[in-house]
């Protein structure tokens, strides 16, 4: 009769063992469930901001067959470019002068070409201000040196010829706000769309931070990604954009 009742009992307690492992797998796969309930909504924050350097390389050269009078020609038109800085306004401190560049085009032994000039002297004069204002009403008056006989040529070290590039070096002190409303406008965004779907917005499940970007402030492109302290361009009126991406778990 114990033994009975033992096996009987046993099986009672089995019963309640299996309902109650049921009901807690039961509950993991809903909290499971509930967990992958989440939606992903992306914050922008922009700024208009103006540049606060300019960078201003000009580039000129000579070319002809006498070496010396060829690189004094040369030095006449570094003269003449300080000059022409000088009626601008530009202080000394302000402007930087490069190495002259000599290039003999009959220098190389297997080359057939032959140039009307053999030698080229290049020079660069490279203004650094943070008066952009006052460089970009300069450049607008650079024919006054093509008149003067000076031959402005291309720059290696930036590429295009003689452009100016307006650079905005606060990028760090404006960050953190523009991320705080990137994160705001997410959660908007996110609160919305629970609003709709009947669910409510909980805690962060995943956030990356995009790339801060600056172009032209009447560019409607995004410009070029970023995370440095500066980037420069051919504008002084500039554009800072900022992209926050957020999943957020949806409760019911």
């Amino acid at each position: 009769m114990n033994s009975v009742r033992a096996v009987i009992a046993g099986c009672a307690l089995l019963a309640v063992g299996l309902i109650l492992g049921g009901w807690l797998l039961g509950s993991e796969i809903k909290d499971v469930r509930l967990a992958d309930r989440y939606v992903t909504v992306r914050g922008l924050a922009e700024r208009n901001v103006t540049a606060d350097l300019a960078i201003w390389p000009l580039s000129f050269r000579e070319a002809g067959n006498d070496l010396q009078s060829t690189f004094a020609k040369s030095e006449q038109d570094r003269a003449t470019v300080l000059a022409f800085l000088a009626a601008q306004h530009i202080p000394q401190e302000d402007i930087t002068l490069g190495q002259p560049g000599v290039t003999d085009t009959q220098a190389n032994d297997y080359s057939s070409a032959r140039t009307p000039n053999r030698y080229i002297v290049q020079q660069a004069v490279t203004v650094r201000s943070h008066n952009v204002k006052q460089v970009a009403a300069a450049v607008q008056q650079t024919s006054a040196l093509v008149a003067k006989g000076v031959v402005l040529g291309g720059s290696p070290q930036y590429g295009q010829p003689n452009s100016v590039s307006y650079v905005y070096t606060e990028l760090n002190s404006i960050k953190p706000a523009m991320i705080t409303e990137a994160t705001r406008n997410a959660r908007t965004a996110a609160e919305r769309f629970a609003q709709d779907s009947g669910s409510k917005v909980g805690t962060i499940r995943q956030a990356s931070q995009g790339l801060f970007s600056i172009s032209s402030a009447d560019s409607t492109g995004e410009g070029g990604g970023y995370n440095g302290a500066a980037q420069s361009n051919g504008s002084i009126l500039q554009k800072v954009r900022v992209v926050t991406t957020i999943q957020y778990y949806l409760q019911q």
